[in-house]
């Protein structure tokens, strides 16, 4: 019998309704719509951000600061080695042969340099080729290397000794054009940072699968896909935080930049933003400013090997910081190098070359060449009022200034060395003691170095400007001077008792100042207190001229405080800074004619354009005569005084002036003084005003005898001026009639004020000694 199977049992079906489909629908294109008008908005917003930040001026460009130039002539005095020292300061290469500007040949007899092309401030000089011939004294001549002639002078380009850029940022950068970039260092950097740049849209797909690929087989990262573009947008736009939100804008950005923007802008964008290193708060930003914290040279002059280490920094400045980490360095340079060599940018022998050199960065580790922040401090003080602090970090100023290396780095050495060898010998702790200097010029009135403090790169607190100290015996020049210009009561030979002196004060104290040594000397002739800086015949000379002639005296100096008019003025109870006393001790040294320190002598635009000029501005405040006669007691100071172990450092045949000062206590250690053409203040103590032991002879005239003999300075020519007539007279040493006659001196005195008449010197010595003395010096 036949079976009949059932038929299977159909399975139900989800039935949607048309409806739900049709509103699902609707919400996701609702839904696409709202996120596609809220992407719209999104790059039109990152849109409009790069178009307003990326246009026009793109970047704050800080003010240059160049330090004076080194002229050179015939008679300078300057031998090979020193001359070989200042090229290398200025980074000029010695290539055996002139390859080019930055380069220079020299030797015992003679030196040729490619000198660079550089825009002064009044014109644009052209790059050339110069020789120079040496003597016994110097430079004998200067002429052309071309056309054999000869040439009055030659102005070479300054040292670019810092800049004035934006605090809250940091940020440092030297402006290139990319016409100005090395094709080594153009190409080189795309080989290995972003093969593919002239060909992508912002972003690289075969980057990203080139880099999936290299990473994969590597086992680990060893290659990004970040296109230059992209780092622009992340270095310019972005920060470094690695998240999506970062990532999806820095993608979309790199895409709207491309499309507002030639590659060519973009790539001499990248080269003068991408961050290249840090020298303490400063950012070094551009390949233009790192070639010359690198390498102390400008772009055009790298080589392969220094263009390859470069490029290799832009991976992690700081990983691979070629001071801190060479060795490090030297690996990231010598792969670049391979790289360069792969993409048949230089040859095999080129490659084996420049890998065999040494990474050739100059500078220490702690930063680059040179850098000046007590310098650089005073030329922002002295800009202030003339131009806003955007004009000075945004515009590109260049700020010519009166600064002189020579100088500054013999100051700078002397303040560091003298330290670390006064405390040795005093065995106090090292890092005890504390410095400042100034070194300026005699006229003038340039600043020509000035150092804040023993760490002399410290940019923070600077002693030379800011430190307010008593300036102890270096007021006493002052106090004589004041006497001397009353001709008719005082002159060199007056004689002045140093006898105990006891003064009411007006608190009821009683005040009795003592000499240094606690001794008496009995009366003294008026340069010879002066030049022992005894106290007593100086508060004494100060109490008959008046405290308010002598503080008037200091004020027409050029001291701009109002010191309390009291006695214990004339003995330095004043608190002056040292660049104050350079200016006081400047305008004795120019024979009482005051120029106003000033460490600028022009500023530009960055185009070169003149903005203000700095002339010289010379006023007499104080008489020629008696400022003669003061700086001749002061020679007498270093002959005969407190300042005489000078001579075992400088050569006797030099004729100096200058003064010790020495404050209570001992906390306090000066000396100021002057040669022909430079005027110098060396101070020395403790931050913390504890006494330290020194003496202005024992603690400063250590560090500044050194320094004036480093800094070849022109021996003091003295020239009386109209009032004032010399004449020859018989000196006792040390006042004691028993000694008998020392020698005859020349003797200044102002004009008409002269004595007429002298004692046969040993015959009144035999009789009335005290009498005779008081006869000759009255």
């Amino acid at each position: 019998m036949a079976r009949h199977m059932a038929p299977p049992a159909r399975k139900s079906r989800l039935v949607i309704p048309r409806s739900f489909v049709y509103g699902a629908a609707a919400v996701v294109l609702v839904l696409g719509s709202i996120g596609l008008i809220v992407f719209s908005f999104y790059l039109v917003s990152l849109d409009k951000d790069i178009r307003t930040r990326f246009a026009g001026v793109r970047w704050a460009l800080p003010a240059q600061v160049f330090a004076a130039p080194l002229e050179l002539y015939a008679g300078l005095n300057l031998d090979a080695g020193d001359l070989k020292h200042e090229l290398e300061r200025l980074g000029y290469r010695d290539s055996g042969s002139l390859e080019g500007p930055g380069t220079f040949s020299l030797n015992r007899q003679g030196a040729d340099i490619y000198v660079r092309a550089f825009h002064f401030w009044d014109g644009p000089r052209a790059e050339n080729r110069i020789s120079l011939k040496f003597d016994g004294a110097g430079v004998a001549s200067v002429s052309d290397a071309d056309s054999g002639e000869s040439r009055d002078i030659v102005r070479m380009d300054p040292m670019l000794i810092g800049s004035i850029y934006p605090q809250q940022q940091g940020e440092d950068r030297v402006l290139v054009k990319l016409e100005e970039v090395p094709e080594l260092l153009r190409d080189g950097l795309l080989a290995v940072e972003d093969r593919d740049f002239y060909d992508h849209f912002g972003i690289s797909i075969r980057g990203v699968l080139r880099a999936m690929f290299v990473n994969l087989r590597a086992g680990h990262a060893v290659q990004g896909a970040s296109t230059v573009t992209q780092q622009l947008v992340r270095n310019f736009f972005l920060t470094l935080d690695r998240t999506w939100t970062r990532k999806f804008n820095e993608m979309f950005m790199s895409i709207l930049l491309e499309r507002h923007y030639s590659k060519d802008d973009i790539l001499e964008a990248y080269i003068n933003e991408i961050y290249l290193g840090q020298d303490g708060n400063r950012a070094i930003h551009g390949f233009g400013l790192a070639s010359w914290f690198y390498f102390n040279k400008p772009l055009g002059e790298l080589r392969d090997h220094e263009v390859a280490l470069l490029v290799g920094v832009v991976k992690g400045a700081s990983y691979y910081n070629p001071r801190r980490n060479p060795v490090r360095a030297k690996d990231r340079r010598d792969l670049v190098l391979r790289v360069f060599k792969e993409r048949g940018l230089i040859d095999e022998a080129e490659m084996r070359a420049a890998i065999e050199r040494p990474l050739s960065v100059a500078g220490t580790k702690q930063g680059g060449v040179e850098r000046y922040p007590a310098f650089v401090d005073l030329v922002k003080r002295q800009l202030r009022g003339q131009y806003k602090d955007s004009d000075l970090t945004d515009e590109g100023l260049r700020i010519f200034t009166t600064l002189d290396p020579r100088s500054q780095e013999a100051l700078e050495r002397n303040i560091a060395q003298g330290l670390a060898e006064i405390e040795k010998s005093r065995k106090l702790p090292a890092g005890t003691l504390e410095s400042a200097g100034v070194v300026t010029s005699v006229g003038g009135g340039d600043v020509l170095g000035i150092v804040g403090g023993r760490d002399v790169r410290y940019s923070g607190f600077n002693r030379a400007l800011d430190s307010r100290r008593s300036i102890g015996s270096l007021a006493k020049p002052f106090v004589y001077l004041t006497a001397l210009e009353q001709g008719d009561r005082y002159n060199l030979h007056s004689m002045i008792d140093d006898e105990p002196i006891e003064l009411r004060l007006p608190t009821k104290q009683i005040w009795s100042p003592m000499n240094y040594d606690r001794k008496l000397h009995g009366p003294q002739p008026l340069y010879m207190a002066l030049a022992q800086s005894y106290n007593l015949p100086t508060v004494r000379l100060g109490l008959e001229v008046g405290e308010k002639a002598v503080a008037n005296t200091l004020k027409q100096a050029g001291y701009t405080g109002n010191p309390a008019l009291v006695p214990s003025m004339f003995l330095g109870a004043v608190d002056v800074a040292p660049v104050e006393v350079a200016q006081m001790y400047g305008t004795i040294a120019a024979g009482g004619f005051q120029s106003p320190l000033s460490a600028i002598r022009e500023v530009t635009t960055k185009e070169g354009e003149p903005l203000n000029r700095y002339p010289i501005r010379v006023k007499q405040t104080l008489p020629e005569g008696p400022v003669y006669l003061v700086t001749w007691a002061m020679t007498q100071v270093m002959r005969l005084g407190t300042g005489r172990s000078a001579y075992g450092i400088v050569p006797d045949t030099m004729t100096l002036a200058g003064k010790s000062g020495t404050t209570d206590d001992l906390r306090d250690s000066w000396f100021s003084g002057f040669t022909g053409d430079r005027v110098a203040v060396v101070w020395v103590g403790r931050d913390d005003y504890k006494p330290m032991g020194l003496t202005g002879s024992s603690g400063a005239l250590y560090i500044w005898s050194r320094l004036i003999r480093d800094l070849k300075a022109k021996p003091l020519d003295l020239i009386p001026p109209p009032d004032v007539e010399e004449q020859l007279a018989d000196t006792v040493t040390g006042l004691k009639a028993d000694e008998g006659c020392d020698s005859r001196l020349l003797i200044p005195y102002l004009r008409g004020y002269a004595p007429q008449s002298w004692a046969p010197c040993a015959r009144a010595a035999e009789s009335q000694p005290m009498q005779w003395l008081r006869e000759i010096f009255e």
